[in-house]
């Protein structure tokens, strides 16, 4: 006999693989490069360059879409949405100024607002859209 998880329990994987996957993700893409970079005339920019922040966002669609697809909606959201969070608030928590927080907040604010509009989309394109096994 097959044992299944508890329906919160098996709610709750969708949302920890996806804060799991974020974490790692912000790690490879922006985790490595803490440099800034001074520009000739004297002002800096980074330490972050466009690219990796693309990279990171390019990379997360995968997952939001797996998640999102298979109506795991708050797991999509919120998992990607706390990994972003958790990894802005280690990666800048050394900021002496303390203004990090407001970033991190940022990072919160957009993350959660675009997942959330992203996974709308994905849940009702695929609501709209027959399954190719069901035409076959």
């Amino acid at each position: 006999m097959r044992r299944q998880l508890p329906e919160p329990v098996r709610q709750l994987l969708p949302t920890l693989a996806l804060a799991g996957v974020t974490l790692a993700a912000w790690a490879a893409w922006l985790g490595w490069d803490q440099q800034y970079d001074v520009q000739p005339d004297g002002s800096t920019t980074g330490p972050y360059e466009v690219w990796q922040v693309i990279g990171l966002v390019l990379t997360l669609l995968a997952p939001v879409y797996w998640a999102a697809s298979r109506r795991y909606f708050v797991g999509a959201v919120l998992g990607t949405t706390a990994g972003l969070t958790v990894a802005a608030y280690y990666d800048w928590s050394d900021d002496s100024s303390g203004l990090f927080v407001i970033g991190v907040g940022m990072v919160m604010l957009g993350s959660l607002g675009v997942t959330a509009a992203l996974s709308t989309v994905i849940v009702h394109a695929k609501r709209e859209c027959p399954s190719t096994a069901a035409t076959q």
